[in-house]
């Protein structure tokens, strides 16, 4: 993984985190904007980075609600 990659998705993890907190849906956008006015790469990097979280998000979330439908959990490592 390059460096801007690791700073990307650290970046996303703090967003997506913050968006949450903050109750404000176009925070992602607005830093989005911001890392493409100065560096291609790194919004790249970033919408990738938030897309993935994201969506493995809403996956889990999905796969817990069926397991519970059925009486199971995973376990938390």
């Amino acid at each position: 993984m390059a460096y801007f990659d690791e700073l990307a998705d650290k970046l996303a993890r703090d967003v997506i985190e913050a968006q949450k907190a903050l109750d404000d849906d176009q925070l992602i956008q607005d830093i989005a904007a911001t890392l493409e006015a100065s560096s291609s790469t790194m919004h790249e990097a970033f919408m990738t980075a938030v897309r993935v979280h994201i969506s493995e998000e809403r996956a889990r979330a999905q796969l817990d609600a069926r397991l519970k439908a059925k009486g199971f959990a995973l376990r938390k490592s």
